[in-house]
Formats: structure tokens, C-alpha cells, sequence
């Protein structure tokens, strides 16, 4: 007889997160149609790249088009690329479909390099000295034409992870941490 490992929070939420992307209902009563790829754009505030891209097809993540991600939402201070988290990027794409909107995600902060990381959490108490953004599972973003209470509102009844609301600095961060709100 095979013995079934306990599910642990991680995995319990990757499978939430793809099967709510996957076509089942976000809320009751919605249709259901599946997901057949998952389509996410960015604008990075700080090099003025954008992106726009299918990063999952037919069951699958696109390498190609994680790398692509991986290079705009880099450390822009230090020019170092880290791989973001598949997770983080599922989260965004249910967030964006949330708020009903194509428009790319305006990225304040993708990946932080730690070097990067500790000078800010130097000059500012608001920054952890153990970020997320380090690991690549956090993002620090707005969403043109959507009001950014509602995206803070739409990003918490996730339950996904981690948000932080920062309206005298125009954005929200999401991470793919434990969930808490700040």
C-alpha cells in the first residue's frame, strides 16, 4: 500500500492557484472554461521595457518566455537576472483576470539583488531585510485604468500570499510567501 505524503501549504496553494487558472470558478456561479494558455505583459517603470508574452501552453511553462520575464523584471540597479517564481506570475495572471483587464502590470520592483535589497532596507525601516523579491517570489506593481484599493482588495481575497498597500507610492506588492497583509 502506498502511503500519501501530507500536502504542505506550498503545494496546497500551487494546486488552488492552477486550478483556479486552469478554468474553475474564481467565484460561485462563474463558468467554467479552461485556461488553454496563460498570457501576462509588463511595463518596467525604471528601463522602460515592455513585454507582453505567453508564459504557459499546452499544460506547461514556456522556458523561453520565463527567461524574457526573468530580464525585465531584473534588478535594475545592478543589472542582475534571477529566475522569478512560475508561482508569482500565475498569482498576477488570476489577479489581472480578477480585475478584468489586458493591460500590462506596471513593475516598480521585480527581483532584488541582496546588495541592492540591503541599501534599501538601510534607508528605509518599510523594507525587509529578508525580501521576498530576493527569492524572485515578489512584485511590486500597479495596474493602469484599475484603482489601486480595488487591486489591493482584488489581491488579498486570493489568499495567494503576501500584500502590501502603499498608495502615496502608487502601488501594491504580492508575493507568493505566507499570507499576510500590511
Amino acid at each position: 500500500m502506498n502511503a500519501r505524503k501530507p500536502l504542505n501549504r506550498r503545494s496546497f496553494l500551487a494546486i488552488g492557484v492552477t486550478l483556479a487558472i486552469g478554468g474553475l470558478p474564481l467565484r460561485a456561479g462563474a463558468n467554467i472554461v479552461p485556461a488553454a494558455e496563460r498570457t501576462i505583459g509588463f511595463h518596467n517603470l525604471h528601463t522602460g521595457e515592455n513585454l507582453k508574452t505567453t508564459y504557459w501552453a499546452d499544460g506547461r511553462y514556456i522556458v523561453s518566455s520565463l527567461k524574457d520575464i526573468d530580464f525585465v523584471l531584473r534588478d535594475f540597479r545592478t543589472g542582475d537576472v534571477a529566475k522569478i517564481d512560475p508561482g508569482l506570475l500565475d498569482l498576477l495572471h488570476v489577479l489581472q483576470s480578477r480585475m478584468e483587464s489586458s493591460e500590462p502590470f506596471h513593475v516598480i520592483s521585480g527581483y532584488r539583488s541582496p546588495k541592492t535589497n540591503s541599501k534599501l532596507a538601510q534607508a528605509s525601516n518599510g523594507v525587509a531585510k529578508k525580501s521576498l523579491h530576493m527569492r524572485g517570489m515578489a512584485a511590486d506593481v500597479r495596474l493602469p485604468g484599475r484603482a489601486l484599493p480595488n487591486l489591493k482588495r482584488a489581491a488579498v481575497s486570493l489568499k495567494l500570499g503576501g500584500v502590501g498597500y502603499y498608495p502615496n507610492s502608487d502601488f501594491i506588492h504580492v508575493d507568493v510567501g505566507r499570507v499576510r497583509y500590511w
